[in-house]
């Protein structure tokens, strides 16, 4: 018979590694709701990984759940069931909403506290000195509110117990159901033999404190709420689709590629597509972090996750509701959120040793009390005090809390964490390298010096109504311009914007459209301007660098364009380390050779030829507007234009690793107090049950603190 030390847990063997993992299967999710620390992790994941039918699992503890590498299309009831028959209540995550029903905690731990306090206002006439019959009255109305409350308020408790035991195992719920029905029955005993003791209140305690713990670790959870979650409540659950002259709404996971689905003002885009109406405004803010609305003409693409502020418009998918760019966001959060970090399989083998060490020492305590002081009775308190308040549930807690806490704070501030590690190596870094043109800077227009007042007003109107990139560079030239009123304004893809002001046509754009020469022009009626192209440095790129160097980083800039080009820019953001004219393997080599003089490096960059720096770099990170390859390579993606995330990203690291490495303090100090006070005698079931759970949100409150500003 097997012994785990937790509530809802049961200790399994080794965790299968490595063994026929494919990370490019697609990711299965289950919902545990009764999973309490790493011997959970254990139990779930040497279960699973043991199957032949899945390639992987990883249990996520902070968010209760596990997710399973394996092939698309199989159906995850054989699993389910596997886990139900160790114990484990499981259930697919798409069914969350029917499973998101209030577990009655909260109800539960109302009741046992309200039992519980007039139990005890009983038992003070007990203690004052009542006798015979008035001491027997006393315990019999005690009897009456108790019983009845213990059976409702303890119920998770024995059911969960049950559900290990009738496999022929025992988890933390056992100990703790035997206490409550050993103080229950004793009571009841003293009470029928007219005793002096009854433990009707210490019963009730047990129970309310032992809730409380849960209640209070599950609002704990809900406020550490994770980036996945986060995406995930971008995606509306039933959508508006087209069929030929009806509207229908369906459920998102409906949408197969080619639907023209329809979207009311205010709505969010439910899956990939291209806008077919005329045109609309989008606010991507919670996918990028960036305020400005975005105008997206008839044609351009929209992305899961937008609002349609003007509306309503309708649009063609590109995609099916499962393949969409956020479902692949919120399936990378998870994986990230989910982490097999060295602090994690740290604490996982810790608490290996751990389980087996506390029962055998409480089982030693049980011979001992009992040998020596041949009361059975006090020697299986201590036992279970033992048992209880050794519970490894805040060693649990320590790493995948912060965790989710950490990358939930990223995800809101616009970075999206995809690697395993990332957090954990960015922590580490010392030098910084960034590629130079897309990252630190791209190339923009700029209207000549004779340009009228008039013309720059229409230059402007027209490139605020563009959502070409190149178009848009010269708007922070014109910031202290009016815009014109424009007429019809019309954007043409790949040739430019074109609108009526004043009753002429006006065009900005492409040379050959516009019909003058070449390069890019504003043309107004007869009237050509051309504006010239360089290199700008971004608005926030200077900042950006000063953060890095006052956190102590080394900036070295790296660029496959000319070593001019590179000083100009260097000497304005004050980059002392610039190395220019380098190619792709290069760059590879320089990464190579700052780490091998021992430097941490991070690599910044948004191109093909940064891709093989980025995937030689202890850690890297690549903008939202870089190439899908980069993005694909890169640890941390910035989802939105902004290079603050850069340093935001190395102090969230930095501030997560002190916060685990204050967690296991937390753990190890506890256990130092804890387990001396259980084995001598002097922590009651009572006692260990407010110890236990006091440990848990302690933990649970430190991981919070990594959303303070580091």
């Amino acid at each position: 018979m097997s012994v785990a030390s937790c509530p809802g847990c049961v200790a399994a063997g080794p965790i299968a590694e490595g063994a026929g993992r494919d990370a490019g299967l697609p990711t299965h999710e289950l919902i545990l709701p009764g999973i309490h620390c790493a011997a959970c992790i254990r139990s779930v994941e040497g279960l699973l990984n043991a199957r032949t039918d899945l390639a992987a699992a990883r249990v996520n503890l902070s968010r209760k759940r596990v997710a399973i590498t394996a092939e698309p299309g199989l159906d995850p009831a054989p699993w389910i069931t596997a886990l139900a028959e160790i114990g484990f209540e499981a259930h697919e995550a798409r069914d969350a909403g029917r499973h998101a029903q209030d577990d009655g905690l909260t109800l539960r731990l109302g009741i046992a506290g309200f039992a519980m306090m007039n139990v005890m206002l009983l038992s003070v006439a007990v203690w004052s000195g009542a006798t015979d019959a008035t001491r027997d009255f006393f315990h019999w109305i005690a009897a009456a509110i108790s019983l009845p409350a213990a059976v409702y308020c303890a119920q998770p408790f024995f059911w969960s117990a049950w559900s290990v035991l009738r496999v022929r195992r025992l988890n933390m719920d056992v100990p703790i159901s035997l206490a409550i029905i050993l103080a229950c029955g004793l009571s009841l005993y003293e009470t029928t033999q007219s005793g002096e003791h009854a433990y009707f209140d210490a019963a009730l305690s047990l129970t309310f404190f032992l809730l409380g713990g849960r209640v209070l670790e599950k609002r704990m959870r809900q406020a550490a709420r994770s980036a996945a979650a986060d995406l995930a409540a971008l995606e509306p659950l039933r959508v508006t689709r087209i069929e030929g002259d009806k509207r229908v709404t369906v459920p998102v996971d409906e949408v197969a590629q080619g639907d023209t689905l329809w979207l009311a003002a205010g709505s969010r885009v439910p899956v990939d597509g291209i806008l077919d109406s005329a045109g609309a405004q989008v606010d991507r803010s919670a996918l990028t972090g960036e305020s400005d609305e975005i105008a997206v003409a008839q044609g351009q693409a929209l992305t899961a996750g937008e609002v349609v502020l003007t509306g309503p418009v309708t649009m063609h998918t590109t995609v099916a509701a499962k393949g969409s760019t956020l479902r692949r966001l919120i399936q990378i959060a998870s994986q990230a959120e989910g982490a097999r970090s060295r602090y994690t399989s740290l604490a996982d083998r810790a608490g290996a040793i751990y389980a087996p060490l506390v029962h055998g020492l409480s089982f030693a305590a049980f011979v001992v009390w009992s040998l020596a002081t041949g009361d059975w009775y006090n020697a299986l308190k201590i036992a279970i005090a033992t048992l209880i308040i050794t519970c490894p549930c805040a060693l649990g807690l320590a790493v995948p809390a912060v965790a989710t806490v950490a990358t939930g704070r990223l995800f809101r501030m616009g970075l999206l964490v995809k690697s395993e590690t990332a957090l954990e190596r960015l922590a580490e870094v010392d030098t910084v390298v960034l590629d130079k043109t897309g990252t630190l800077s791209a190339a923009a227009l700029v209207p000549p010096n004779d340009m009228p007042d008039a013309a720059r007003g229409v230059l402007k109107a027209l490139a605020q109504s563009s959502a070409h990139p190149l178009s848009r560079s010269v708007l922070p030239v014109l910031k202290d311009v009016a815009p014109a009123d424009l007429e019809q304004v019309t954007e043409h893809r790949g040739k430019g914007v074109s609108g009526v002001w004043r009753g002429r046509e006006v065009r900005f754009g492409n040379a050959a459209w516009v019909g003058a020469g070449q390069g890019t022009v504003l043309r107004i009626a007869e009237a050509h301007h051309l504006l010239a192209r360089r290199e700008q440095v971004f608005d926030d790129a200077d900042e950006t660098l000063e953060r890095l160097r006052a956190m102590g980083l080394e900036v070295h800039m790296l660029t496959g364009d000319r070593a001019e080009n590179a000083a100009r820019v260097a000497a304005e953001l004050g980059v002392d380390h610039v190395h220019a004219e380098v190619d792709p393997e290069a760059k590879q080599d320089l990464i190579e050779a700052l780490q091998a003089d021992g430097r941490k490096v991070v690599m910044v960059g948004d191109g093909l030829n940064d891709t093989l720096a980025l995937t030689r770099a202890w850690a890297s990170m690549a903008p939202g507007n870089a190439l899908e390859a980069s993005q694909n390579a890169a640890d941390v993606v910035l989802l939105g234009q902004h290079l603050s995330g850069i340093p935001d990203a190395i102090a969230i690291a930095r501030s997560a690793r002190r916060r685990i490495l204050e967690n296991f303090g937390l753990a190890a100090c506890y256990n130092a107090v804890a387990i001396p006070l259980a084995l001598s005698g002097f922590a009651s079931p009572l006692m260990a049950a407010l110890a236990m759970s006091t440990s848990s949100i302690t933990v649970t409150v430190n991981a919070l603190r990594t959303r303070a500003k580091p």
